[in-house]
């Protein structure tokens, strides 16, 4: 009976080469079985792991492993080992248990959790909105890109950063986007409202947050008119007032107008102008960085003169290397008699838009319409300015019925006087007129002749400033 019964026994031994020593199979926790994990043993116990099988009856491998402390021996597949679960169902009845036991704070977007700073910052872009459409923008400064210099829209105005931009803009056809391209137009540029300050995100029905811009003069759209583009945008001048954490208090905008031929491959240039500047600079209260004198003008000191509401210096032509007009300009400085030219070179136009563009080259932009009396002048105050005379040019002086009258030069007069004590006299303006001289041009009917090979007409111009 006994020796049937060890002859159903089958014993298998693992042969284990010389210098390789088996590894021990961690736990589903990461740790390795040891004589203490499963109980106290003698030294050379072996373990078995047997498992039943109908008609076969099996025995695991027994390892010794020398290099564990005493000598201790670890099975490579421990009986406590289950790598499946049977994983617990979440119900209405579990779910807070379960949330309680193992949930914590989630991640959540830090735009949607963080407020808006309260006020600008140098160099941050400077928001916009529009209220037709109820959208966010960026007061945008368009600048030139590349070798061709290209206008790249998407470039925004720093808070506080004044500064000048110039690119160039080309059309395919400009008779389609005379009317229809959004950069030509006035209007796209000031349809909108600034915010003051950055908080006026959390509550944009809120108007007091926003600052509208004012155009200083009027403008007109563009308009086609036969071979000629008009009212083209070349130049676009935002004024900004500021008032430290307060934000932005007042925002102007002028402009700039051009005529463009309509001819293939059109190109010009825009000009785009940021200027910022103290709010309490244009209130009563402090007139430092703008006065030219308290009360009365102190000499060389700039001839200030208002458009609008928006008070500014009277300026002259200034011309470029190649005696070409610049964009640039000289100030008109009081008591001191000056005179400037420069070449105008214009595309062919018809009369009136030629007379137009010379006259807004000759007395500058925007045209100044009121000269302070004093040197310390605010606009609020319409009693401290004196409307500026003019008279432009008369077609019927000239006795031409088949010529274009244009103005060639223009006389700045101004009339000032002392008054006060004379121990202590002040110098203030009685009063200013711009008086035009003009010529006839005869061949201006030929230039518009679109067979002449003839596409600019170049005109010298002056400026002269009598004290």
């Amino acid at each position: 009976m006994f020796t049937s019964q060890l002859a159903l026994l089958q014993v298998f031994f693992l042969m284990v080469p010389e210098g390789v020593r088996p590894q021990p199979s961690p736990s589903p926790s990461g740790a390795v079985s040891t004589q203490s994990d499963l109980g106290p043993r003698t030294q050379g116990e072996t373990l078995q792991s047997s498992s039943e099988v109908p008609g076969v009856s099996t025995v695991g491998p027994t390892v010794v492993t020398p290099s564990a402390p005493g000598n201790r021996t670890v099975d490579l597949f421990p009986a406590k080992l289950n790598y499946f679960q049977k994983l617990q169902k979440v119900n209405a009845t579990s779910f807070q248990a379960l949330a309680t036991e193992f949930g914590g704070e989630s991640f959540t977007s830090t735009f949607q959790t963080q407020s808006p700073p309260p006020f600008y910052r140098a160099g941050d872009p400077i928001l916009t909105y529009f209220p037709k459409w109820s959208v966010i923008g960026l007061l945008r400064q368009p600048a030139g890109v590349g070798a061709g210099g290209l206008c790249a829209e998407n470039n925004p105005a720093g808070f506080l950063e004044s500064k000048s931009t110039t690119c160039a803009r080309f059309f395919k056809n400009l008779a389609d986007s005379c009317t229809l391209d959004p950069t030509l137009n006035a209007a796209s540029y000031h349809n909108f409202t600034v915010l003051k300050v950055p908080r006026g995100l959390s509550d944009l029905q809120n108007t007091k947050f926003q600052v509208p811009v004012t155009p200083v003069s009027q403008a007109d759209s563009p308009l086609l008119a036969g071979n000629t583009c008009q009212n083209v945008v070349s130049q676009v001048i935002y004024e900004i007032e500021t008032n430290g954490t307060f934000g932005i208090q007042k925002v102007s905008i002028s402009f700039g107008q051009t005529n463009l031929t309509v001819e293939p491959g059109t190109s010009f240039q825009q000009h785009f102008i940021l200027h910022f500047r103290a709010f309490q600079q244009s209130t009563a209260a402090s007139l430092t960085g703008f006065r030219s004198g308290n009360p009365g003008y102190i000499a060389e000191k700039p001839l200030l003169a208002l458009t609008g509401d928006r008070r500014h210096s009277m300026t002259l032509l200034q011309s470029k290397g190649d005696g070409t007009c610049s964009i640039k300009r000289h100030e008109v400085q009081f008591g001191v008699n000056a005179i400037s030219g420069c070449k105008l070179r214009l595309k062919r136009v018809d009369c009136s838009h030629l007379q137009q563009e010379i006259y807004q080259t000759l007395h500058g932009s925007p045209r100044p319409e009121h000269v302070a009396i004093f040197g310390n002048a605010d606009p609020a105050r319409k009693g401290e300015w004196a409307r500026i005379l003019s008279r432009n040019c008369s077609v019927s002086a000239m006795h031409c019925t088949s010529c274009c009258v244009i103005p060639v030069s223009l006389e700045i007069q101004i009339l000032w006087a002392y008054v006060g004590l004379q121990s202590n006299p002040q110098a203030h303006v009685s009063g200013a007129r711009f008086l035009y001289h003009c010529q006839p041009i005869q061949a201006t009917v030929k230039l518009l002749e679109p067979t002449l090979p003839v596409k600019c007409l170049e005109i010298y111009i002056s400026q002269m400033v009598l004290n």
